[in-house]
């Protein structure tokens, strides 16, 4: 029998690698997708961004987002801990909107909608499968496999493989190519929670954070009636705290009155659960056949909700890559040296957005919006998922990241402390209010 050689192997069925293989399929190329889980199974980063909206209209996505009941979302909130002072933003007066909503998902129905939809579109799937060793040779990518027992199961082949495999990348792992951002070493901790109280209408639908001196915390609604409630701070302050999870994130939340006020009926739904090693990068994306795409490839930090952004551009470049490619062998050496600037440059663009958050004078700057220049809206686009890449979305941020630098010598904004204010006992913290950005 002859063996089948595979247009594209795919190691990882998450939002990359479904992205790529239903593209692929979709094009008429043979797919295989490897997942070493079997869906659904939990994962965090929940709240989606807007500038996705256009691939899951390509992937033909939104009637069934509809269907499993994924909460549309309209923006976002800041609030430092120091008050009850906060400011939304909203999609739809980010700079150049093109869209004013995207969605909050639980993950794992998330993710299983996208392997589910590769597979309807002709992917061939297999769940519960591991890729032990890859090989390539001048001509085609060899893929060791191994089901869930350990027990191999034999061999695939395919002219290219895309590594959507997560942070544990099966092709950075094997190249050495992974390396940390040693300043940004947080861990996360978080869980799930019926009973959170919101605000009516869309501002109920939005992802509220709230910045302390040391930490950030999420509330993100997932439906009518769940958030999900996450802390991240650094690895070196929970380690030191000696508390379990469980009792690490309880006191934490407790210490935070915005937090409290929301929370005082909230009852925990789910196991409490820690992410650690955030964010880093692997030093090449691109090889002779193979890509990396999503976690894969880098990770920057929970806090502006980049990740399945990055994961689904991603996987859609990679897919219209490879689907150029397989005629046009030449073109190789172009095509992915596009891809992996394109990628790179959309993570630089969130990394030094991060770097800025967790200085304080990000969020002082940022909670006292000023209207000139039309500043706030660059900043709500980059927000949405706007990744920077026109010149005026970049100059006008480039004034933003000055701005923030300058409050570190003159106040141009209010100096907060991001330590929270304590009300008099039996006196319950003020409710929260918010200002929409200009």
């Amino acid at each position: 029998m002859k063996k089948q050689l595979y247009d594209a192997a795919i190691i990882g069925g998450g939002p990359a690698g479904s992205t790529a293989a239903a593209l692929l399929a979709q094009a008429g190329r043979s797919v295989v997708v490897l997942e070493r889980d079997k869906f659904p199974r939990f994962h965090i980063g929940e709240s989606l961004l807007p500038f996705s909206m256009k691939a899951f209209s390509r992937l033909g996505l939104h009637e069934k987002f509809k269907r499993a009941g994924f909460m549309e979302k309209f923006g976002g909130a800041m609030y430092g801990a120091c008050s009850s002072e906060g400011v939304k933003f909203y999609f739809e007066d980010g700079f150049r909107s093109q869209t004013d909503r995207s969605y909050q998902v639980t993950r794992a129905e998330f993710d299983k909608v996208l392997l589910d939809h590769a597979a309807e579109k002709g992917a061939e799937v297999h769940e519960e499968t591991a890729v032990d060793t890859v090989e390539f040779s001048a001509d085609e990518v060899v893929l060791a496999i191994s089901r869930k027992d350990g027990r191999p199961s034999g061999t695939l082949h395919a002219k290219y493989v895309i590594d959507a495999s997560g942070r544990n990348s099966v092709i950075g792992g094997h190249f050495k190519l992974k390396k940390n951002y040693d300043h940004l070493q947080k861990i996360s901790i978080f869980a799930h929670y019926d009973g959170v109280v919101r605000e009516s209408g869309r501002d109920g639908t939005l992802t509220n954070m709230v910045r302390a001196i040391d930490r950030w915390f999420w509330s993100i609604p997932l439906t009518e009636n769940r958030t999900s409630i996450g802390v991240v701070l650094d690895g070196a302050v929970f380690k030191r705290s000696k508390l379990s999870p469980e009792d690490f994130l309880a006191q934490a939340i407790a210490e935070q009155p915005l937090l409290m006020e929301r929370m005082e009926k909230a009852e925990r739904v789910s196991p409490v659960s820690v992410a650690a090693d955030f964010s880093y990068r692997n030093s090449r994306l691109t090889g002779d056949r193979w890509l990396l795409a999503g976690d894969a490839a880098g990770f920057i930090d929970p806090v502006f909700s980049s990740g399945v952004f990055l994961a689904v551009l991603a996987g859609e470049q990679c897919a219209d890559i490879l689907h150029e490619l397989i005629d046009h062998p030449a073109r190789k050496r172009r095509l992915f040296a596009r891809y992996e600037k394109s990628i790179n440059k959309a993570m630089d663009v969130y990394l030094r957005f991060v770097n800025a958050w967790y200085s304080k004078e990000f969020i002082e700057v940022f909670l006292h919006p000023q209207d000139f220049f039309q500043i706030p809206p660059a900043v709500n686009a980059v927000l949405g998922g706007n990744a920077g890449t026109s010149f005026s979305i970049r100059w006008r941020m480039e004034i933003f990241y000055f701005l923030v630098w300058l409050q570190r010598y003159l106040p141009l904004a209010p100096k907060r402390t991001l330590i929270p204010e304590r009300s008099d006992a039996g006196e319950r913290p003020a409710e929260l209010e918010a200002v929409a950005l200009p």
